[in-house]
């Protein structure tokens, strides 16, 4: 059988780190995706993309179906963002709803605009689009609903994103994330600066794939009042999206050591809660990760396979953080 070509950052990381504690990956040969680990002992786990054999399914498919994790989220007290889950025309009349697209809007107008519409079960901010209005809605919800049978509309939640990644009964890595953006160098179009970061990732390794006819980057340039041919001035920061998913252009920065330890023990203490082991904790502060939670906090999301190869690319440094992150995960799954 060839020997498979690993085609994602993390199976590439997978192979290198695996002999340091006497277990060995072998890769599926054709897409080099998927691999089999198989430790010292026999054991034997799995990975598919950046999902690892450590979570059970259960907890990872209520992780996976945003309204359904929100619910369980709210019954054991934790704070997540108010919203309500609404179904597509074929799939309300199959299960005898009435919460049409249209019950969808009346929502957004009771809980006031802007809103978040959201697809259900996709992740990496697939399908995620804010609206201000009835116009931008309904584009948003037929867009989602292009995705997903079952959309969310979400209340507007204003502070800074982070994403705090839980392993068993430790935080082994959290992050803030920043929307897609570019700034300006007084020449070049907004255009010109998104193919000049494309450029960027690739060198980089990342996989992303920004796409400039996303109606979202439409959208949020309209209200700013510009176009993808305008040109910025030098220093001046264009945002481009509303949602700050790395894997739609966003960047990250390093707060591990800055996270309180109360916001700790909470996402600690829900991803417990959620039967995960490892698991990507997505919540919105009102100031800053270093504060206590109770100083406000909302859970959006809850994920049970966070990626950590996020900057891997970054250079020598960055690559051994995100080694020693996936050696910790690896010894956890043994188990």
């Amino acid at each position: 059988m060839a020997k498979a070509k690993p085609k994602s950052i993390l199976a590439e990381i997978l192979i290198e780190i695996a002999p340091r504690i006497g277990a060995q990956v072998t890769l599926e040969p054709i897409w080099g995706y998927v691999g089999q680990i198989t430790y010292a002992s026999g054991v034997k786990r799995y990975f598919r993309s950046s999902t690892l054999d450590i979570n059970r399914v259960g907890a990872s498919d209520i992780a996976k179906d945003k309204g359904y994790a929100k619910y369980f989220m709210r019954l054991m007290g934790y704070r997540t963002i108010s919203g309500e889950t609404f179904y597509s025309k074929s799939w309300a009349k199959a299960i005898r709803s009435k919460k049409g697209i249209d019950a969808a809007f009346r929502y957004a107008k009771r809980i006031g605009f802007p809103v978040v519409v959201k697809p259900n079960s996709r992740s990496q901010g697939n399908g995620v689009m804010k609206a201000h209005n009835k116009t931008e809605f309904y584009q948003a919800a037929r867009w989602a609903f292009a995705k997903d049978s079952t959309i969310l509309v979400e209340r507007m939640v204003v502070g800074k994103d982070y994403r705090i990644v839980v392993l068993d009964d430790s935080i082994i890595s959290a992050y803030e994330r920043i929307p897609l953006r570019v700034v300006g160098n007084g020449r070049s179009t907004i255009e010109l600066l998104l193919k000049a970061k494309q450029r960027m990732f690739v060198r980089q390794g990342r996989d992303t794939r920004i796409d400039s006819s996303d109606p979202r980057i439409k959208a949020k340039l309209k209200r700013q009042h510009l176009t993808l041919q305008s040109i910025i001035e030098t220093g001046d920061v264009v945002y481009l999206l509303d949602n700050a998913n790395l894997s739609t252009g966003g960047e990250s920065v390093d707060v591990t050591d800055l996270v309180h330890p109360e916001m700790a023990k909470m996402a600690i203490n829900l991803t417990r809660d959620m039967g995960l082991r490892l698991c990507g904790v997505d919540v919105i502060v009102p100031i800053s990760i270093d504060r206590s939670p109770k100083h406000g906090y909302h859970i959006i999301e809850v994920n049970s396979a966070p990626g950590l190869d996020h900057y891997a690319a970054l250079g020598d440094k960055q690559r051994e953080v995100v080694e020693d992150l996936y050696l910790q995960v690896l010894v956890a799954m043994e188990t």
